[in-house]
């Protein structure tokens, strides 16, 4: 029986506590007006310090993800007697762990708080404004999406010619959570760990290629920013639209901003929450439905509740912005839904083993091809229809980095601008689910499963 490891902290609401301050402390540093930080923040996205700190909790054994059952029978930490009694019950106590603490904080923020937040961010989507935008950037984050979609097997194919023991086995269900991240965000990425039973390990090396990699893309991106007139002007692109875009966007944030009352706030709670119980109806009675008359949908994540959840808050949200509940976005709904977001976030980085970087340094191989094909899609279409540099760095942000990140490229190239990298990030909500699904799809045909 292997030795039983010691935690500081082994209480879920001590737990989460640690997470809401290191939140906390991470927005209030990144808005400091202290040069030191300035410069800090110049170099290390806030985002990527959201998933990171919480990891070292989990890392360095300070907060149990998993409770190894040993620790349990020896009385090094105090579960509770329901997994106490899981751990006496098990063939082999030595080689079982239960999840607890910091894996009930991250049942709560996928379930409750990721289906919220979903119908948050897609409660915001405005049809007309998205179309206002022109067919160029439509075109670009739709080619940013589907380059996102086939750079994946393209990445799984090459890699298995390069070295196929990289990509060996359960690799692919990894990829998907990463195709989530993507194409929407965080809690796309989560539906799909859910959705393809990714387990924790993996999840942990998937998630670090996910950040840094898309982290040094969204670097090259606002590199491009800060040379656009000269990138632009080569290319013969039309910049015309962009000015008036300016112009509109600042008009309409004149026009409708409002700080929220009481009222406001719980109403935003109100439609969240009440989609999201609509959503567990759904998912508890459509799935069990349609695993016992039609088994063979398993392998298309049919039969799975949480598939469900997601599919029908996201199509929720999307039915909302048609009415005048759309009208709450005026009110903060989108930063309501960010804020459960960063909960999700700190709770996926308190699993995230940050050893696991060293462990399987080749998947990060297989990210930056899967990136590649994604750039070099985005530049050549970019470039064949003569779109300005802004709609391309946008339009593979707004995928890529999402709502998080969209706005900070965004207003590289013109503050009044980042709403518009909101709007677009949002669209990839919506598309995040099912594209990252059917890439999942994909991806497992392409591994031979």
């Amino acid at each position: 029986m292997s030795e039983p490891t010691t935690y500081l902290v082994t209480n879920s609401a001590t737990v989460f506590g640690i997470l809401a301050l290191i939140l906390g402390a991470v927005f209030y540093t990144h808005k400091s007006e202290n040069i030191y930080f300035k410069r800090f923040y110049k170099f290390v996205p806030a985002l990527l310090l959201c998933y990171f700190l919480p990891s070292l909790l989990h890392t360095f054994h300070i907060v149990p993800y998993d409770y190894p059952c040993t620790d349990i029978l020896s009385g090094a930490v105090d579960a509770g007697q329901e997994v106490l009694a899981q751990c006496q019950s098990a063939a082999d106590p030595s080689d079982t762990k239960i999840k607890a603490n910091g894996a009930q904080i991250y049942y709560v923020a996928s379930r409750f708080l990721l289906p919220a937040s979903l119908v948050l961010l897609t409660l915001s989507i405005d049809f007309k404004k998205i179309k206002a935008l022109g067919p160029k950037a439509l075109i670009l984050f739709l080619t940013g999406t589907f380059g996102i979609v086939i750079g994946g097997p393209i990445a799984l194919l090459i890699m298995s010619a390069i070295n196929p023991d990289v990509v060996a086995g359960d690799i692919w269900r990894g990829m998907t959570t990463v195709a989530g991240s993507w194409i929407g965000g965080s809690a796309n990425q989560t539906a799909m760990k859910e959705v393809y039973e990714v387990s924790g390990e993996l999840f942990s090396s998937m998630i670090a290629v996910d950040v840094i990699i898309a982290n040094i893309w969204m670097a090259v991106l606002l590199y491009m920013a800060s040379k656009s007139k000269d990138i632009d002007a080569k290319t013969g692109a039309d910049t015309n639209a962009i000015e008036d875009l300016k112009a509109t966007v600042e008009k309409f944030n004149r026009e409708h901003a409002k700080n929220p009352d009481l009222t406001d706030l719980m109403l935003i709670i109100a439609v969240a929450f009440g989609a999201t119980a609509l959503g567990h109806i759904v998912a508890d009675n459509l799935a069990p439905y349609i695993a016992e008359n039609w088994p063979t949908a398993a392998q298309y994540s049919l039969t799975s509740k949480f598939f469900w959840l997601i599919v029908t808050v996201t199509t929720i949200g999307l039915f909302l912005s048609t009415t005048k509940l759309k009208n709450f976005e005026a009110v903060g709904a989108s930063k309501v839904g960010s804020v459960f977001i960063y909960l999700l976030v700190a709770a996926i980085g308190l699993h995230m083993d940050i050893s696991a970087i060293v462990e399987r340094p080749w998947l990060f191989v297989v990210g930056a091809i899967w990136m590649i094909v994604h750039a070099l899609l985005m530049l050549g279409v970019a470039k064949l229809i003569k779109a300005p540099v802004f709609y391309m760095a946008v339009g593979s942000q707004a995928n890529v980095g999402g709502a998080a990140s969209a706005p900070i490229v965004a207003s590289a190239f013109h503050p009044s601008l980042a709403p518009v990298g909101v709007l677009l990030a949002v669209l990839g909500y919506a598309l995040g689910t099912y594209a990252a699904w059917f890439c999942g799809q994909i991806l497992m045909r392409v591994s031979g499963i």
